[in-house]
């Protein structure tokens, strides 16, 4: 197998719009198949993607990822899966988080969603990729009510064979304007790179964390209709939710005008830029960068200096999605706003993937391990 050309397949599961795939294409990954449930989300990635000329070779499927535990329906949807002497396969997915998150349920595992993480793992076990990426919200991962399950989870891949890495991973990190923990848990089968591989997961960091936070970021100021604010000193500006409206050419994008009407002006008017520690309203500031973009559980993002909320052109920039992805006019306004919220930030998506291929490289040469 050549070392600069490598041919990874995966196969994407709950792909929502297509933000985490993104980013692993943007890596050199080639999407083979894209299986999302929702057949709104599913329609969203299609058009999306429509400009890029991105065709996965198995097609797109709104079948119920328990579906695929079938054999019968496996090696009809996957006629060549087995044949791998010349490829490496991966699997990567964030099954629905709701059931693990502070922020959402929070009733773990014997929910609905809880459910199909236990689906996702089964399914990574018994299809034995040579990688998986498993993604998920940081209370699973970090709450005591769902550490004993996730550790569960742990112990079932390790058994199946696979060495595992997680770790918590901000985007901010990556470059993306927005403060959002998210959990990876990446595995590598033991029998494709052995045992005594290393994975190195700040690789394509571009900031540090405690850095960022310590730098003199504006708090708030008084919100005014269009007013002029100069970027301070000291901050960098690819981090500030301005840049980003700017780069992704807000105004004029297709979803520029997608925009939940404001009926109550009053509720809005007084709350300074920058005030985002409120539950519901937030109003971000433009030389900062976001809180978490969730926009579920009644959180409403103002826009900094106008007398809106954000539009989804301005929500898909926070997610640090290029300029030319689109949603298509048809979606409900709320289906929209939902599944960028649920997506992973393309940047953040393509940090991960570019240590993974980074990783995958090194294992084939033979600098860490002898394949």
């Amino acid at each position: 197998m050549g070392v600069e050309k490598i041919d990874v397949e995966v196969f994407s599961f709950f792909s929502g719009l297509g933000l985490l795939d993104l980013g692993f294409e943007n890596a050199g990954f080639n999407i083979v198949f894209v299986n999302e449930y929702n057949k709104r989300f599913l329609q969203a990635y299609q058009y999306a993607r429509k400009n890029s000329g991105h065709l996965p070779v198995y097609g797109y499927s709104d079948r119920d990822i328990r579906e695929y535990l079938s054999d019968d329906v496996w090696h009809h949807s996957f006629p060549t899966y087995d044949e791998r002497e010349k490829k490496l396969i991966g699997f990567i997915g964030g099954p629905p988080c709701p059931d693990f998150s502070v922020a959402g349920k929070n009733i773990g595992k014997d929910g609905a969603n809880g459910q199909l993480t236990s689906t996702y793992t089964n399914l990574i076990i018994k299809r034995n990729p040579d990688f998986f990426v498993f993604e998920n919200v940081k209370g699973l991962y970090q709450t005591k009510k769902h550490r004993k399950f996730y550790n569960e989870i742990k112990t079932q891949f390790q058994k199946s064979g696979y060495k595992l890495f997680d770790s918590i991973e901000n985007s901010l990190e990556y470059g993306v304007p927005q403060y959002r923990n998210r959990l990876f848990l990446i595995g590598f089968s033991t029998k494709t790179f052995g045992r005594k591989m290393a994975y190195i997961t700040s690789s394509h960091k571009k900031y540090n964390l405690d850095n960022i936070l310590s730098l003199p970021w504006p708090i708030t100021s008084p919100f005014s209709i269009d007013n002029k604010l100069d970027c301070p000193k000291g901050i960098p500006a690819d981090l500030t939710v301005e840049f980003w409206f700017n780069k992704n050419k807000v105004e004029t994008h297709p979803n520029g005008k997608d925009i939940f009407r404001v009926k109550v002006f009053h509720k809005y008017e007084n709350i300074y830029e920058g005030a985002t520690i409120g539950k519901s309203f937030k109003r971000l500031h433009r030389w900062r960068y976001a809180p978490t973009s969730a926009y579920g559980n009644n959180e409403v993002h103002l826009h900094p200096y106008k007398m809106r909320r954000i539009s989804v052109a301005e929500a898909l920039a926070l997610q640090s999605a290029p300029a030319d992805f689109v949603l298509p006019a048809h979606l409900p306004l709320s289906s929209k706003f939902k599944m960028i919220g649920n997506g992973v930030p393309v940047l953040l998506s393509q940090g991960i993937a570019m240590n993974i291929m980074d990783t995958i490289r090194q294992l084939i040469k033979g600098e860490t391990y002898n394949v």
